[in-house]
Order: C-alpha cells, then structure tokens, then sequence
C-alpha cells in the first residue's frame, strides 16, 4: 500500500512532538546542571569564573561529595548485577521449558508464574518484611535482591517463552538430529539465536533494579544496603533550594542506566522491532 507525503508528514510531525515533549524535561536538568549557584561560596563563584563546562564539572563534583554517592552507585551495582545475573538464567531455561516442551501442567504453571506480573510490589512488601526480619535476613543482600529477582524472572519467563516459541522448530530438530541434548540445544543453539531479545531483556531488569525505591528502603531500614535512588531522595531532602545540586545528583544517578543503554542500544532496538515483527 501506498503512503502518500501528507501522512508521511504528519507522522515526522507526531514524532517531532512527542520528542520534543520527552526530551525537554532531560535537556531542562542537563542546563540546570550547568547553572552557577549563587549561593553556593567561593568554590562555586570560581568554577563559575572558568565556564560553562567548570560550572557544571563544579556541580557535579559537589553533589557527588557531598551526597557520598561513591558508596551508593557500589551498592546498586551490586544489588543490579546480582539481579540481573540469576534473573536471567533463570529466565531463559524457564522460557526455554514453557517455550520449547510440553509437560502435564505447563500451561497452569505459566499462568503461576504470571502472577508475578499481576501483584504489585506494596501489596507484598510489608509482610515479606516481617517474614524475612524473623529470619533474620533483613539488611542484607538477600532481603534487597530476592524479591526483585522474583518480580524480573516472572516478566523475564513471559519474555522469553515468547522468543523461543518464535524460533522455527526445524532449529531444534536439526540438534536433536545431530544427537545434543536439551541443554546443547538451549546454550548452543537458541541463546546465540535469541542475543537481541536477551540484550533487550538486561536493559529492562538493569533499569527497573537501578530504579527501584521501595523494596531497598523497607528490606534495609539501618541503610546498610541503600542504593542509589534512596540516596538521592535523602540528598534532595537535604539541598532543597539548591536546584543545580539536585540536578547534579539526578544526572549522577541516572548516568549508569544511560551507559547500559548505550552500550547495548543496538541489540535493544533490534530485539524490539524484532518483537513487534514477530
């Protein structure tokens, strides 16, 4: 079918506005960022004295002191990477047994797994708390990563089966044929198949864990295990007034997730269109 220029026109204009309505809020922190504090001393004064790009290195330093953020970005690495990891090896041999085979159950036990996706984290959070507390285990990694691995594998599972539900059988005939067992055919053969749907999966679980704010504050109440985005509300408690400070430490916390996503951009983008293909 034919698309005429007018509604190619008006599709790069929807585009534009949308665009436009999702990048002025990151461009307006961007600027503030490189804004000079009037009140913030002499050290602010002389950062401003040097530029644009030393009021803004000015900021950032500041925020990135005075908040301890060093500690912080460590411990939601940590709690990211440990979820990210067991999230997805679970996630694919789960996707790859509801995907690929089928035993007495299958279908209920998806659907189990599913419940995952349907019951909000508040609903759970305050008696997990009490149950991991009388086993001693709140404050601790385990306290913080659990419950959001169990969230992750439940979205990773659906994600999953759906990808090796969509690679063509003969794939797997052929590696059964030349004698590889189940988990040969898994590692060998559909991961290497399915690397921009496990690319755009680690995007998304390394996003919502970096972002996640209510499981690391009720699971820690000492704050041994405070990620960064508790920090960061504790640090705007404290700089109020101080928009570029504030600002600063927005861009600190969120510079990890951009890093990933940029890394990983390509393969993300292809297993999306290649979801939506499919």
């Amino acid at each position: 079918m034919r698309v005429s220029k007018a509604e190619v026109t008006l599709n790069y204009v929807i585009l534009t506005v949308f665009a436009v309505i999702a990048l002025t809020p990151i461009l307006t922190v961007l600027a503030t960022v490189f804004q000079h504090r009037t009140g913030g001393g002499s050290a602010s004064k002389g950062a401003a004295d040097g530029g644009v790009l030393a009021t803004g290195a000015g900021n950032l330093a500041e925020a990135w002191s005075s908040g301890g953020f060093g500690r912080y970005l460590l411990t939601s690495l940590l709690v990211a990477v440990v979820v990210l990891g067991v999230s997805l090896v679970l996630s694919i041999m789960t996707g790859y047994a509801f995907g690929t085979m089928r035993f007495r159950g299958s279908t209920a036990l998806f659907y189990l797994f599913l419940l995952g996706l349907m019951i909000p984290a508040e609903a759970i959070v305050i008696p997990l708390f009490f149950d991991l507390r009388t086993l001693g285990l709140t404050d601790t990694l385990l306290a913080v990563a659990g419950p959001q691995i169990a969230q992750s594998v439940a979205f990773g599972t659906f994600w999953m089966r759906a990808q090796f539900r969509a690679m063509p059988p003969e794939l797997i005939d052929a590696a059964a044929m030349d004698g590889a067992t189940s988990w040969r055919t898994l590692t060998g053969v559909l991961v290497p198949a399915s690397k921009q749907g496990i690319a755009t999966l680690s995007v998304l679980v390394f996003m919502w864990t970096w972002n996640e704010f209510l499981i690391p504050l009720v699971m820690s109440p000492t704050g041994a295990f405070r990620t960064a985005p508790l920090a960061l509300s504790i640090f705007k408690g404290q700089y109020t007034a101080e928009t570029q400070l504030l600002a600063a430490a927005a861009v600190i916390i969120a510079l990890p997730v951009v890093i990933v996503f940029i890394i990983l951009q390509r393969y993300f983008i292809k297993g999306m269109l290649e979801g939506g293909v499919k």
